[in-house]
């Protein structure tokens, strides 16, 4: 049957191609849908290997108002960044827990009734806690972070990375840089040493306190056993030693919208005490360091007489600083008398008028010679106990601890005993009524003696307790009194000495003076007396009248300016007159700017002394800059620290401000280098600020 058609009733004549274009239509509509479908299915593969595969890091576990906690599977880090992933606050290596051979899958959170905590158990090794504290109008949020080892003898150790952070904080070292990347450091106690005695270990200030350029905080927790080792520009680790008592690591990292915000806040956690002003006399006059090599009193009365009438005939009027060894020796001259008998010398009774005429400050330390007196006195009337001891069995008796101190075997004072330290107290009191000393250096306080002999430390002296205790020791004494090491005590009124440096320019002597500066700054230790002009690691006199001359220009613009070279050993009369001037300029433009910043860190916390970042904390330029700082918010002060340099660069922070140099009055716009900007050899760069 022939096929039959409706007519088209279009104008437009038919064509024999249309029922073949149908055909060919179809047949491309299926390779079509299949190519479709088998894209889909590629895309889908790929989406979920981009997501479970090449994308590991994407597990958010803890989310706050600004910043988030994610754990990366490769690395087996946890991660802090913004909840827009454009900034990394911090990277923290935990792959010392558990088996670093196998990768762990997303972890799951198991306090998932609560979107503030994080819990989770680490290949049955470790338990982790995270809890978030975050609030929507602050400027900073807190992850609380405590790992709990499930079985005794685990080491947990958390590594925080260096890569693209600079870091403050910590302890002092040896050669101390600022920031402390480039430190390398031993995994080692976190307790302060004498650099002296041990070069590679932590120095005079230590809190357990890090601070980082991103905005970020590391605070640990200050009652658990604590290493700390760092590895040059890669990390630093916390670790806390394997024991039967399965100790935790606990710590709080802060996050905040730069690092003067996080700063601040840290600070607010850190200093729970009234914070008190110490004796602010102790600014106005140079100390003197008198080098006596003498073996009696007497004989170290005609070297204080003479010292101090050359102080007195050159105008270099100020204190006079005697040593432990020179201490003892004047105490010793009119010994019937501090035991409360009648004097027998007329000569020693006559010179020590002469003595309380003078500003002297005497150096004590808890230690005591076994040859002494005073100690043969102590175990012969039962007083063991006066000083660290050990029993010698599990009934025995007490044995006092034996080390060494300044080259004599010594027992250490046992400060825990309230009937020792009221011992010292008045053997203070007796002292100030012979001698009339102005001031108190108590030094001697570094170290652990149950640590050194491999003991178990009582709860009373664990870690760096000592110390604590006698900051506490030191505030009974007065606030005259000057320490040499300290922890948990920026808030008492103490000084505190600044450990010794070399007589050189390296990081280990002149360059490390802003370092160490702005370190004990950050850490709340804002009264300190900085190592003597030239250097005082060594007991010789410096040679180099450039080196002294460099160093003077920087400890003019400290708290208080010290000497052990006194500057007439240098024939040329200028340096005499320079040093003169320089004490006058600390006098009359320093302690005016010290005593105003005081105030407004005992009523808000704020540093004195602050590094270029306080000005100017989103500015990466300033979060290395290790040869300036600032006096407040309105004096920059920018020194020469290279040998032989007559012009240097500066960087003058904050583009709203400002900077006029008061040596020549011209004015500089923030934000800004100097190049190449000329300093002469008796000159420092001082820029005050101004208002654009």
């Amino acid at each position: 049957m022939p096929h039959t058609r409706n007519r088209n009733p279009s104008p437009i004549p038919e064509v024999t191609w249309d029922t073949g274009l149908k055909e060919m239509n179809e047949t491309w509509k299926g390779a079509i849908a299949c190519l479709g479908v088998a894209i889909f299915f590629v895309m889908t593969i790929g989406i979920i290997y981009w997501q479970v595969v090449d994308q590991p890091n994407k597990n958010w576990i803890l989310k706050g108002s600004f910043s988030g906690l994610i754990w990366e599977r490769r690395t087996q880090t946890l991660v802090i960044q913004t909840l827009t992933e454009d900034k990394t606050f911090a990277e923290i290596d935990v792959e010392n827990v558990g088996n670093t051979d196998i990768e762990v899958p997303f972890v799951r959170n198991m306090c998932w009734l609560n979107k503030t905590e994080f819990c989770y158990t680490w290949d049955s090794v470790a338990e982790v806690k995270i809890s978030l504290e975050s609030e929507e109008d602050s400027d900073t949020e807190c992850y609380s972070v405590t790992w709990t080892p499930i079985h005794c003898h685990v080491d947990l150790k958390d590594c925080f990375s260096m890569v693209n952070i600079s870091w403050y904080g910590g302890a002092s070292v040896h050669a101390l840089n600022w920031p402390i990347n480039d430190a390398n450091i031993s995994m080692q106690p976190f307790t302060v040493s004498d650099l002296r005695d041990n070069p590679s270990g932590f120095g005079s200030v230590l809190e357990r306190y890090f601070l980082g350029s991103s905005g970020v905080s590391v605070l640990v927790a200050p009652n658990i056993p604590l290493h700390v080792g760092m590895e040059s520009r890669q990390h630093y680790c916390l670790q806390t030693p394997p024991s039967m008592e399965r100790m935790p690591l606990e710590y709080t990292v802060c996050v905040g919208h730069n690092i003067k915000a996080v700063h601040e806040e840290s600070m607010n956690r850190l200093s729970t005490a009234r914070r008190e002003l110490p004796n602010m006399d102790v600014l106005r006059l140079p100390f003197w360091k008198l080098l006596a090599n003498v073996d009696s009193g007497a004989k170290l009365e005609r070297e204080l007489r003479t010292f101090s009438n050359r102080l007195k005939r050159l105008h270099l009027e100020g204190v006079i600083g005697l040593d432990e060894h020179s201490t003892a020796l004047l105490a010793n001259m009119d010994h019937s008398y501090l035991n409360g008998k009648k004097r027998t010398s007329k000569r020693q009774t006559r010179d020590l008028p002469f003595v309380k005429l003078l500003n002297i400050s005497i150096t004590l330390s808890p230690y005591l010679s076994v040859d002494s007196q005073p100690f043969q006195t102590s175990v012969q009337a039962g007083f063991e106990d006066f000083w660290l001891s050990q029993p010698s069995g599990p009934q025995g008796r007490l044995v006092p601890m034996l080390t060494q101190w300044k080259g004599k075997y010594c027992v250490k004072l046992n400060i825990t005993n309230p009937k020792a330290t009221n011992w010292f107290l008045d053997k203070v009191d007796s002292l100030h009524s012979h001698l009339g000393m102005e001031y108190v250096i108590l030094e001697g306080g570094e170290g652990n003696l149950f640590e050194d002999h491999a003991l178990r430390p009582p709860l009373a002296s664990v870690g760096d307790e000592y110390i604590t205790r006698l900051a506490d020791l030191a505030e009974k004494i007065g606030d005259n009194t000057i320490v040499t090491s300290g922890t948990r005590s920026s808030h008492k009124p103490l000084f505190i000495r600044m450990s010794a440096l070399q007589s050189d320019w390296s990081y280990s002597g002149l360059k490390g003076i802003i370092p160490s500066l702005l370190h004990h700054s950050l850490l709340g230790y804002h009264f300190f007396i900085p190592d003597a002009v030239g250097g005082s690691f060594s007991a010789e006199l410096v040679a180099d009248d450039e080196l002294f001359v460099r160093w003077l220009e920087i400890a003019a613009f400290l708290p208080v300016i010290s000497f052990q070279t006194p500057p007439w050993v240098f024939e040329n009369e200028w340096v005499l007159n320079l040093t003169r001037f320089y004490i006058v300029k600390h006098h009359d433009f320093v302690v005016p700017l010290i005593l105003k910043y005081a105030e407004e860190w005992q009523e808000a916390g704020n540093p004195i002394y602050r590094p270029l970042w306080w000005l100017s904390p989103n500015d990466p330029i300033t979060f290395t800059i290790d040869d300036e700082f600032l006096i407040g918010d309105e004096v920059l002060v920018a020194p020469v620290t290279e040998k032989g340099a007559l012009q240097r660069d500066i960087y003058l922070p904050e583009s709203a401000f400002q900077w006029q140099d008061t040596n020549n009055a011209q004015v500089f716009d923030g934000g800004t280098f100097l190049e190449s900007y000329p300093v002469g050899l008796g000159d420092v760069p001082v820029f005050v600020r101004r208002r654009s």
